[in-house]
C-alpha cells in the first residue's frame, strides 16, 4: 500500500493569506484549529469533525471541493 499524506498536510499546501479563494481561507483557518484531526484521511471522519467543530467553514461544499482535489492528487 502506497503512502498517502493526510488531508491536513495537503490542505496546508493550499494556504495563502492574501487570497480570497475559499479553499485558501479554509486552509488558513484550519492551520489555527488546534484540534483539527491532522493525521486523518477519511472523508467521513473529517466531515463529521468539521460539521461539529469548524465554525470558520462557511459551507461544507468548500470542504467537499478541497477533499476532491486531495483525492485527485493522492491517486497516482
Amino acid at each position: 500500500m502506497a503512502y498517502r499524506e493526510s488531508f491536513y498536510r495537503y490542505l496546508m499546501t493550499q494556504r495563502n493569506a492574501n487570497s480570497s479563494d475559499e479553499i485558501a481561507q479554509f486552509a488558513n483557518n484550519a492551520q489555527n484549529d488546534q484540534t483539527f484531526p491532522k493525521q486523518e484521511q477519511s472523508y467521513e471522519k473529517l466531515s463529521d469533525y468539521l460539521e461539529l467543530n469548524a465554525g470558520y467553514l462557511s459551507s461544507m461544499s468548500i470542504f467537499d471541493e478541497a477533499y476532491q482535489s486531495y483525492r485527485e492528487k493522492m491517486s497516482y
